[in-house]
């Protein structure tokens, strides 16, 4: 009884911290209902209920062990600890790897960061900034500005992120940034168009990840977390567009 107790507790912790660390990092809540539910189908539990939420997770097994929550407090986007995520969940059904050897990796995985180094986040936010105010304005002469302008305000966004815990205040800041530097680049003749370096340059700040994950919540049946993520990236998309506001009016 006592070494059952103990596998049912083993197999609780690792799902919740696997769906803990999907959620966390941008998963929808259908995949990782299913990724839960299969790793306590492949470690023996004969039925299992779940309730996950973006801000919680409660789960309970077959057995002595009473349910379980896990508070989800903060919320990133790092596709690439999904994916690690999906990679063991799929070693684990195939026997590769024992319960407590995923536990374990789960743990590593979660005590880790597994983000892109910065200059490799620079280069991407400049190559999404400048093609993109290409494709969507057709404006090939501030195609540059409009790359240097991305990589500064991505690093703005990237070192508030770092000291203040608020989301939201980093992407107001960033916004402002973008804004200040497109109208001096016009000013000094090294841009064109305000608009459209404003418009490319505020690409890697757009919450699409969010919105993505908010309808596939909703078309799932979720009508509590679908619509909370749609709010989430509300707010977000209103803290860029109120900054850049800001810059607009005063400058």
């Amino acid at each position: 009884m006592a070494v059952k107790r103990k596998r049912d507790q083993l197999i609780l912790h690792t799902a919740l911290t696997a769906g803990r660390i999907m959620i966390e990092n941008g998963s929808e809540i259908e995949r990782v209902e299913d990724t839960m539910t299969r790793i306590a189908v492949n470690a023996g539990a004969k039925t299992s209920q779940l309730f996950v939420m973006i801000t919680g997770i409660l789960m309970s097994l077959d057995g002595d062990v009473g349910a379980q929550i896990q508070p989800i407090k903060r919320r990133t986007f790092d596709l690439e600890k999904i994916s690690v995520v999906n990679d063991l969940s799929r070693q684990f059904a195939e026997k590769k790897i024992t319960l407590a050897a995923f536990a374990n990796r789960l743990d590593h995985l979660d005590a880790t960061s597994k983000y892109f180094p910065f200059w490799l986040q620079l280069l991407a936010s400049a190559l999404v900034s400048g093609p993109l105010e290409v494709v969507f304005r057709h404006n090939l002469p501030d195609f540059w500005i409009t790359c240097v302008v991305g990589m500064l305000g991505w690093s703005v966004f990237y070192v508030i992120s770092k000291y203040v815990p608020i989301r939201f205040m980093a992407e107001f800041a960033s916004a402002v940034t973008i804004g200040v530097l497109a109208v001096w680049s016009q000013h000094f003749g090294l841009g064109n168009s305000v608009d459209d370096i404003i418009i490319g340059s505020v690409m890697p700040l757009v919450p699409g990840v969010p919105i993505t994950n908010s309808v596939r919540d909703i078309l799932a049946g979720n009508l509590v977390s679908g619509p909370a993520r749609g709010i989430e990236a509300l707010v977000s998309a209103a803290a860029i567009g109120f900054g850049i506001a800001m810059v607009l009016q005063f400058l």
